[in-house]
């Protein structure tokens, strides 16, 4: 069901619960989660997140954040992610952009930015997880 994957993709995305710790939650597999996560993020960052006080306004890119909290003068929290994922097929080019310098394994990044109170304002920028 559709409020199920919306439900669990903003549990992850408010708390940072792994994908693994979400499924004992809901009771699916870790896969499962990944895949709501995967399919439900999409349509969030595309309509934008609202700014709290900020009547209608939605931030759809980083540097529309950026830009955002320069001219209202918000202190912005980075943070970076990095989740594993599935071993990409054999032979694909771009194969090892994937594996992470830090962990050793598949994985993607994440960037997420808050305000100075800790409320997210905008989440994605999903990269491989190779270290730059």
């Amino acid at each position: 069901m559709f409020t199920d994957r919306l439900l669990a993709t903003l549990v992850h995305l408010r708390t940072g619960l792994t994908y693994e710790a979400l499924g004992v939650i809901y009771q699916v597999g870790k896969s499962t989660i990944g895949r709501a996560v995967a399919e439900v993020r999409p349509l969030l960052a595309a309509r934008g997140f609202a700014v709290p006080q900020g009547a209608g306004l939605r931030l759809r890119t980083l540097e529309g954040g950026f830009a955002y909290a320069e001219a209202e003068g918000v202190t912005l929290r980075i943070d970076g992610m990095e989740t594993q994922v599935m071993r990409s097929k054999a032979h694909r080019p771009g194969r090892r952009a994937f594996v992470s310098g830090k962990r050793k394994q598949n994985s993607v990044k994440t960037i997420t930015i808050s305000d100075g109170q800790g409320r997210p304002m905008w989440s994605g920028a999903v990269r491989p997880g190779l270290d730059a």
